[in-house]
């Protein structure tokens, strides 16, 4: 472990990683003309159509963690890069379908591999994207996901030892 990391919490930890991974994708995204946040929507909306669903941006907004309206938001500049298109839901008129272009599928597809790219160099560490320490590290992640947090329950003890 780097000494720059000893002693540091957990918290402090997945907050670095979380901004390393977010600024690598970025900079391996951007000359496909996405960012880290966009390339969240296209490929959810990627793995999504090869399952046959055409989401809500409420549903994509729930599937990725992101905010409905940020979700709107990168959906209209997606929308006007011409990668994706917005349309009413005939159930639902309130509710706008989102679904790649063909060229939204395109421009996914080179992205995938890229990040794909960066997530073998990531996990090279912990030998490999299909070694058993990464697949432990995926189980624990998902675990700490499922986690409900609840900031009403911390103590005042807790909030001042504890960094991001």
């Amino acid at each position: 472990m780097s000494s720059v990391y000893e002693g540091a919490t957990p918290g402090f930890l997945v907050w670095r990683l979380s901004t390393k991974w977010r600024v690598a994708v970025d900079r391996a995204v951007a000359p496909l003309g996405l960012t880290h946040a966009q390339y969240s929507v296209v490929a959810t909306l990627y793995g999504m159509r090869r399952s046959g669903e055409r989401p809500s941006q409420r549903r994509l907004a729930d599937h990725t963690g992101l905010e409905p309206l940020y979700v709107s938001k990168l959906a209209r500049a997606l929308e006007t890069a011409g990668l994706l298109e917005r349309t009413r839901d005939p159930r639902d008129p309130r509710a706008v379908q989102l679904a790649l272009t063909e060229r939204g599928v395109e421009v996914t597809g080179q992205a995938i591999g890229i990040v794909r790219g960066l997530l073998r160099q990531l996990l090279e560490p912990l030998g490999g994207l299909d070694g058993p320490r990464a697949r432990a590290f995926v189980d624990d992640l998902t675990t700490l996901l499922g986690t409900s947090l609840d900031p009403s329950t911390e103590t005042p003890a807790q909030n001042e030892t504890e960094q991001p």
